[in-house]
C-alpha cells in the first residue's frame, strides 16, 4: 500500500491583525516512526495554492529537514503543460537557492489505473528546511486549465544506514511543520495540532483530499503505455511506464514477461560489486508485489537522475532511497524505476528488486522496457562530464548483465518497439516493428528525452569500448634497468617494464609480460610493472592486456639487447698544457682521451680530481691543475647497459724557472709579483738563448707580452721548429704562448733564441712547464 501524509491547514490570529496560515503534515504511519534506530524514507504532501487555473503556488515556507521534492498532480494520465519551478533553502548555510525548473513536460499514461499520479522529475537539493514553489499554465499552448490535486512532494530519506553513518552523513528530522505567514504579520509559535487553537479547520487547496488511494499498478500488469501522439519536447524524465495502460499495442507474451523468477545464467565476465537494496536502506514494506521479468537482457540503457552533482557520495543512500520512495509513493509505481544506479564516486546500487542477476522488467525506457536493463547515474550531466570512475562502474555492469547472454557489449541489437513514438533525434518507432540500438544506448535513443544528458551521452562510445574490450591504450612508459638508445634497450639482464592504459584496471584481468613472445611474468589487472631476468643477446620484450572479456591487446615491441662486456679506453685519459694565464695554482691544460664499446657507448664521467659527465663523442675537456702536485686524474666510461670500466692515470705539472736554464748571450733578471716565482730574463741581443732539459710528455713556454716584445726561435731537441711573436697590444704577464706534447714521456731540451727584431728587440721569458 501507498504510504502518503494527511495535511490539515489551520490559522491563528496575531495581535496585529494579520493571519498566520499553516499545514501539519503526518505520516500516516506511527507517529512514533522518528525515534526508531532504522526509519524508513517518507514522502509529504503539501498543496500547492491558487485562485485561478493558470498559477499553482506555495509561498517561502518553513520546513523541517527533507532532501527532494517534485510536483505531482491528479491522474496520470493528465498532461500538464507549464513551468514548474523551486527554491530551497539550505538546511546547513540557511542560504535560498536559485530557481530550479522542475521537468514536468512527461507524457501521460492511457488508462493508467486508480492511484497512480501524474508527476514532475524528483529533484534532489540536499538538506534543507524551506521551500517555495510555482506552477504555471504555458500560455497560447493549451485551453485546459492546471490539473487538479497539485501538491509539492518532499521526500526525507530517513535514518541513515550503516555504511552512510560510517561515512559521516547525518540523519535529518521528518518534515512535518510549514508555516505561511502573511506580509508584515509577526506569527505566534505555532504548534503540532492538527487543530488550530480557535478550534477552526480549513480543508486542503483545491478541493482535492491529500490521502492518496493505495498504488494499483499491478492492475492492469506493468507493460509499456502508449504516450499520446503530441509528446514532441524533450524531457528529462523517466516515462512513468510501469504502471501501463491495457491497450499497449504489443500484448506480452509469456516469454517476454513474468512473474515466475527465471534462472540466473552465467555471464561472460565477472560480476562488479553491487550495494544491496537492504544495505542502502531500501523500505520493502512500500513494493509488496511481486517482481515481474522479461526473457533476457538485450541492451542497457543509460539514464541520468537530473538534480545536482555535488552531492556527497555518502549522500548515495540517501538519494536512492529518495528516488525510490518518490517512484512508489508519489508516482504510484511499483517500485524504483531503475534496475541499477551508479554514483559519482562508481559505487553500483541495486535498484528494482529481484535479483542483479536476472532479467527484472524494470520502468526505466518508455517503450523499450521489456527486452533491456535502465542503469541510471546519479546528477545532471548536460553540463557536466560523468566521472572516469563512474563510467568504468557502468562500464562493468553492461558487461556483465549483458555477458550473461552472450552479447558484444560495443554491438548492436534489435529491440521491438513498444510504442508509437519518436527518440530525441526524431526517429519515428511504430509498435510491433524491430528497430536496431547500440547493446549500450542513451535514454534518448530511445525516447524523445535529454536523458542521460548530452555530454554523458558523448561518453557512451567510451563505457562501450571499456565494457566490450579490448584493453585500451597500453603501452610500456618505460624500462627500469636498461636504457634507450636509438629504437634500442641495453641492459646487463634484470629489467622491470612499467606500462599504462586508459581501460581502467577494474575492467583487466590480467597482464602478462612477454619476452621473444613468450609469456615470461603475469601480473593483476591493477599492476603497471613487471620484471624478469634476461638471458645474454638480443630479445622483443612486449606486454599483453587481457579484457575481463578474453579479448587482449599488446603494447608495440621493444627491442632489447642484454650484455655484460665493459667499455674499453682505446686511448687512456693523458694531460696536455694549453696556452692561457698560467699561476702556481692553475696551470691551463687539456685532458684527453677516446672511450669505446661493443655495443653502445653512453657516456663518459670524470671522477677527479672535479667532476664532470661527457657525451661518447667528446674527447677533450679544458682544465687546469695545480703546480708540483701529482694528481689522479680518473675517468670511467659507461655503456647503455650499465656496464663501465675505470682509467686513473697521474700527472704532475712542474714549472722551470729561468734559472734552471743554461744561458747564452747577455740576459738581465728583472723582479716582479706578476712573473712566476717573483722574477724573469729579458734580453735584446740578437741570438741570446735559454735551454732547458727535462723528462716530460708535454711542455708550454711562459712569457711576458708587450706592445714592445719581440720575437724568439724555438727548438726542440735541436731542431728549430717555430718561430713565436711576442708582441701585444696590451700587456700581459705569465702566458703560455707556445705548447708542445708527445705521445709519451721523454727527456727532451727546449732552447729559446732572441730573434732582435728591429725596433723591439726584446724578448722576456718567466718560465717552462712540464707535464711528468
Amino acid at each position: 500500500m501507498k504510504r502518503r501524509a494527511w495535511l490539515t491547514l489551520g490559522a491563528v490570529v496575531l495581535g496585529g491583525g494579520g493571519v498566520v496560515t499553516y499545514a501539519v503534515a503526518s505520516p500516516s504511519s506511527d507517529p512514533g516512526a522518528a525515534g526508531r534506530a532504522k526509519r524508513p524514507a517518507k514522502v509529504y504532501d503539501l498543496a500547492l495554492k491558487g485562485g485561478t487555473g493558470d498559477k499553482r503556488e506555495l509561498p517561502r515556507t518553513d520546513t523541517q529537514p527533507f532532501s527532494m521534492l517534485g510536483v505531482s498532480w491528479t491522474g496520470a494520465s493528465k498532461r500538464l503543460d507549464g513551468v514548474g519551478q523551486v527554491r530551497t533553502r539550505s538546511l546547513k548555510t540557511g542560504h535560498w537557492s536559485a530557481w530550479q525548473d522542475l521537468e514536468l513536460n512527461v507524457d501521460p499514461l492511457e488508462n493508467p489505473g486508480v492511484g497512480v499520479r501524474g508527476a514532475s522529475e524528483p529533484l534532489w537539493v540536499g538538506p534543507s528546511d524551506g521551500m517555495q514553489v510555482q506552477v504555471i499554465r504555458k500560455n497560447g499552448t493549451s485551453s485546459s486549465a492546471l490539473p487538479k490535486g497539485l501538491e509539492v512532494n518532499l521526500v526525507d530519506p530517513g535514518v541513515l544506514t550503516d555504511a552512510e553513518t560510517k561515512a559521516g552523513g547525518t540523519a535529518a528530522e521528518p518534515a512535518a511543520f510549514v508555516a505561511d505567514v502573511s506580509p508584515g504579520a509577526t506569527a505566534s509559535a505555532p504548534t503540532d495540532s492538527a487543530t488550530p487553537s480557535d478550534g477552526t479547520t480549513a480543508a486542503p487547496t483545491d478541493g482535492q483530499t491529500t490521502t492518496s488511494p493505495a498504488a494499483t499498478d499491478t492492475t492492469p500488469a506493468a507493460t509499456d503505455s502508449v504516450p499520446p501522439s503530441a509528446s514532441a519536447s524533450p524531457t528529462d524524465s523517466v516515462p512513468p511506464s510501469d504502471p501501463a495502460s491495457p491497450t499497449d499495442s504489443v500484448s506480452p507474451s509469456p516469454s517476454t514477461s513474468s512473474s515466475a523468477p527465471p534462472s540466473a545464467p552465467p555471464s561472460t565476465v565477472p560480476e562488479p560489486p553491487i550495494v544491496s537494496r537492504a544495505d542502502w536502506g531500501a523500505d520493502e514494506s512500500i513494493s509488496p508485489e511481486a517482481s515481474e521479468y522479461t526473457a533476457d537482457v538485450k541492451a542497457i540503457f543509460v539514464h541520468h537522475t537530473d538534480g545536482a552533482n555535488d552531492y556527497s557520495c555518502a549522500d548515495s543512500p540517501s538519494i536512492i532511497r529518495s528516488i525510490y520512495a518518490y517512484h512508489v509513493q508519489v508516482s504510484g509505481w511499483k517500485d524504483i524505476g531503475y534496475n541499477f544506479l551508479v554514483d559519482k564516486c562508481g559505487t553500483i546500487f541495486e535498484g528494482r528488486k529481484g535479483g542483479v542477476d536476472l532479467p527484472v522488467f524494470g520502468a526505466h525506457t518508455y517503450g523499450w522496457n521489456r527486452e533491456a536493463a535502465g542503469v541510471a547515474v546519479l546528477g545532471d550531466y548536460t553540463t557536466t562530464s560523468a566521472t572516469n570512475a563512474t563510467l568504468a562502474s557502468v562500464a562493468r555492469l553492461a558487461a556483465w548483465k549483458l555477458g550473461q547472454y552472450g552479447a558484444d557489449p560495443a554491438g548492436t541489437t534489435q529491440l521491438t518497439a513498444g510504442a508509437d513514438q519518436h527518440n530525441y533525434f526524431n526517429t519515428n518507432f511504430t509498435a510491433g516493428t524491430k528497430y536496431t540500438f547500440q547493446r549500450i544506448s542513451g535514454h534518448r535513443d530511445g525516447y524523445n528525452t535529454q536523458c542521460p544528458g548530452g555530454l554523458l551521452y558523448d561518453q557512451l562510445p567510451t563505457i562501450r569500448t571499456w565494457a566490450s574490450g579490448p584493453v585500451q591504450g597500453l603501452k610500456v612508459g618505460s624500462v627500469d634497468g636498461a636504457a634507450l638508445s636509438g629504437s634500442t634497450y641495453y641492459t646487463k639482464g634484470g629489467i622491470t617494464v612499467r606500462w599504462t592504459a586508459t581501460t581502467p584496471a577494474s575492467l583487466i584481468s590480467k597482464f602478462e609480460l612477454l619476452v621473444d613472445g613468450k609469456s615470461v611474468a603475469t601480473t593483476s589487472g591493477t599492476a603497471t610493472s613487471a620484471g624478469v631476468t634476461l638471458a645474454l643477446g638480443s630479445h622483443t620484450v612486449a606486454v599483453r592486456a587481457v579484457h575481463q572479456s578474453g579479448r587482449t591487446a599488446t603494447s608495440a615491441a621493444l627491442s632489447v639487447v642484454a650484455e655484460t662486456t665493459a667499455p674499453t679506453f682505446t686511448t687512456n685519459p693523458n694531460l696536455s698544457l694549453r696556452s692561457g694565464t698560467v699561476s702556481t695554482s692553475a696551470i691551463p691544460v687539456t685532458l684527453g682521451w677516446k672511450a669505446t664499446d661493443d655495443k653502445a657507448l653512453r657516456y663518459v664521467k670524470l671522477l677527479a680530481p672535479t667532476t664532470a659527465t661527457f657525451g661518447p663523442t667528446t674527447t677533450t675537456s679544458n682544465s687546469t691543475a695545480k703546480s708540483g702536485a701529482a694528481t689522479i686524474w680518473s675517468m670511467r666510461a659507461y655503456d647503455y647497459a650499465g656496464n663501465y670500466r675505470t682509467s686513473s692515470p697521474s700527472y704532475t705539472p712542474v714549472i722551470l724557472q729561468e734559472t734552471a736554464a743554461t744561458k747564452s748571450g747577455s740576459w738581465t733578471a728583472r723582479s716582479s709579483t706578476s712573473y712566476l716565482g717573483g722574477q724573469s730574463y729579458s734580453s735584446g741581443s740578437k741570438g741570446a738563448s735559454l735551454t732547458w732539459t727535462f723528462t716530460g710528455r708535454s711542455a708550454a713556454w711562459v712569457v711576458s707580452r708587450a706592445a714592445s716584445s719581440g720575437q724568439a726561435y724555438v727548438y726542440v731537441d735541436g731542431t728549430k721548429i717555430s718561430t713565436v711573436d711576442l708582441k701585444s697590444s696590451t700587456t700581459l704577464y705569465r702566458q703560455a704562448i707556445w705548447t708542445k706534447t708527445w705521445s709519451s714521456s721523454a727527456k727532451h731540451t727546449i732552447k729559446i733564441v732572441v730573434v732582435g727584431t728591429s725596433g723591439r728587440p726584446t724578448v722576456t721569458t718567466d718560465s717552462l712547464v712540464y707535464i711528468k
